[in-house]
């Protein structure tokens, strides 16, 4: 690679390799994501010293046998450096990918990561000899730590192509004049999309790959017998305290230790203390008195602008304090979490664990996975289900993430109106959105057929998470949620401000009162909640912090709001990756779950 051209650098590994700390330790945070062509997959790309650096989904092998490795197979092929992410724990399973790309011709470096790990576990490996065997850059790395980064960076100026079959080789020589290498074995290995882009079909279709599959294992085989010695060792702590997570009489209270710790902080130190502080004394006590005196010198209060900018739902007053004052602090306390438990390599544990239970629901242990990232934000989460292994299950889980699952924003919000009623209230809240969930995706495996499938997931080693990458992830979320959510606010605040100005919010109000004032039995003031949590379901929720409400009121508006339609973010989005009739049959069950639920439980408490 040419230190003063623009090469593109492709980072692939295997899942759970740590290629997000590398990639961001080239890249910065800094970094633009686009969705590939013609599928639903997001990639990252960024620079590094003038050169394109772009992240491939976490794949076994480059192949088209689904759409992550579709996707890895077309961007690996345009690369002119691979930066292969390898964790040295478990050499017999990565090194495969290593060997396929090296295959391929590309000029490759590998990043042995995680050597801590593998010396955890009694493993020896000789680096310069497994350098010698590949015939590419081996850095010993612990991306976490920092440690063997530089070397990396130093390396992918050094690439090579590395030690190939030459049985292989000579096979690769039919294609010469026709494709290139990377596309030769790839069709040698009797992949579909380039064989019939190219009209070259094999007559004994599959035998190919198994036979070049079975002298690839069969080499990584002997390089891992020489160059990797194994220690007998007792457990680790973190081995034993891996398995205590995965089983049930263990795994169940610590899970909810942990859950504890984030409503502790979350919940109570920052959706009290913190939001006090920011909402209460900087925004409303300073910001707002400020801005209006500075807006009003020049226009009337009462007039039409004036409402737009500094009113009731004012874009300068309440749309600010909302945003910056009440949600962003919530948001990135939640997203420290989420970020301390995806690096500390608990979510696996997590999936592996409530496997048994999310099996009654028609969907296996990794659909935990976007559930729990449903908490940050729906609309990705609704992404993520692409992971799940049928169309079944991710219309199980798409609909439970639409209609009981609330974001961080959300979530903090709720978190903060019910914790000064005691933590009855709170249990009780918990209980009514558990047995929901519960209930509807009960229905559904019910309803809909087919089953759940089997659940395969790695669990990478636990590991002390790396504070910068940790801080780092956060505060590039929360910086996505201030772009995403921001313009989204305006919008919703300008579309309420207009209603109020021409009266049409007094005409909503009393026309859906005797939903909300006989039924609900809330003031007829929730409307504007509704009609701004379709909008955000954050911006809706955020509003009851005006409306004086008993506690069983309180109750019954926040089981209410939790259950109200998807934001229009998150519908557009589900229609995306689901169909419009699954969109619409979303739609309508969120609103006769939230009224349905919300009133029964009002007429029972109030």
């Amino acid at each position: 690679m040419d230190d003063c051209s623009e090469d593109v650098i492709v980072l692939a590994g295997n899942p759970n390799v740590g290629k997000s700390i590398f990639f961001n330790e080239l890249t910065g945070i800094y970094v633009d994501v686009s969705n590939f062509p013609g599928t639903t997959l997001d990639i990252s790309h960024g620079y590094y010293k003038g050169n394109v650096v772009v992240d491939t989904p976490g794949v076994y092998g480059v192949s088209s046998f689904n759409e992550e490795e579709t996707v890895a197979r077309d961007v690996i092929i345009e690369a002119d450096v691979v930066l292969n992410i390898v964790d040295a724990a478990h050499l017999e399973r990565d090194l495969f990918l290593t060997q396929q790309i090296i295959d391929m011709g590309i000029p490759v470096v590998v990043a042995l990561n995680m050597m801590d790990e593998a010396k955890r576990q009694g493993l020896r490996i000789d680096v310069e000899g497994l350098e010698a065997e590949l015939g590419v850059p081996v850095i010993g790395t612990v991306a976490t730590e920092g440690q063997g980064m530089d070397k990396v960076k130093e390396a992918l100026f050094k690439a090579r192509t590395g030690r190939s079959d030459h049985k292989l080789q000579r096979k690769l020589k039919r294609f010469n004049n026709r494709v290139n290498q990377p596309e030769a074995l790839l069709i040698l290995e009797d992949d579909p999309d380039l064989a019939e882009k190219y009209g070259i079909k094999f007559s004994d279709e599959g035998k190919n790959r198994e036979k070049i599959y079975r002298r690839r294992r069969k080499r990584i085989d002997r390089i891992i017998n020489r160059v990797v010695t194994r220690r007998i060792r007792r457990n680790s702590l973190k081995s034993r305290l891996s398995r205590l997570m995965v089983k049930p009489l263990t795994g169940i209270p610590i899970l909810l230790s942990v859950l504890f710790i984030i409503y502790q902080v979350v919940g109570v130190l920052i959706a009290q203390k913190v939001v006090d502080f920011t909402e209460g004394v900087v925004l409303e006590g300073i910001y707002e008195p400020f801005i209006r005196s500075v807006v009003t010198e020049f226009i009337p209060v009462n007039s039409i602008l004036g409402n737009i900018l500094v009113g009731e739902f004012g874009l300068l007053t309440m749309t600010v304090t909302y945003i910056f004052g009440l949600l962003l602090p919530l948001v990135i306390g939640f997203y420290f979490f989420l970020s301390l438990l995806e690096d500390s390599g608990y979510l696996p544990r997590v999936a592996t664990l409530t496997d048994r239970v999310l099996s009654k629901l028609g969907l296996n242990g990794r659909a935990v996975i976007p559930l729990i990232l449903g908490f940050g934000c729906v609309t990705m989460a609704v992404i993520t289900t692409r992971l799940l292994g049928s169309k079944r299950e991710r219309m199980i889980a798409t609909f439970l993430l639409g209609l009981a699952i609330p974001c961080s924003a959300q979530l903090g919000v709720i978190v903060g109106l019910i914790s000064p009623l005691g933590f009855k209230y709170l249990l009780f809240y918990a209980g009514i959105i558990c047995f929901v969930l519960i209930a509807a995706g009960v229905i559904l495996n019910w309803g809909l057929s087919g089953g759940s499938t089997g659940l395969l997931i790695d669990l990478p080693p636990l590991r002390v998470p790396r504070l910068s990458n940790v801080v780092t992830k956060t505060f590039t979320k929360a910086q996505l949620f201030i772009e995403e959510a921001g313009p989204i606010f305006l919008l919703g605040s300008l579309i309420i401000t207009l209603m109020q100005i021409n009266g049409w919010l007094g005409v909503i109000e009393d026309a859906v009162a005797p939903i909300i004032v006989n039924w609900l039995k809330l003031p007829k003031e929730m409307a504007v909640v509704f009609i701004m949590g379709i909008v955000r379901r954050d911006f809706g929720v955020a509003g009851l912090t005006k409306l004086a409400l008993s506690p069983p009121q309180t109750l019954v508006a926040l089981v209410t709001a939790t259950l109200f339609v998807p934001c229009i973010a998150s519908m557009m989005v589900i229609f995306k990756e689901r169909n419009l009739k699954e969109t619409i049959l979303i739609w309508i069950g969120s609103w006769l779950s939230a009224f349905g639920i919300g009133g029964v439980l009002a007429q029972v408490l109030i």
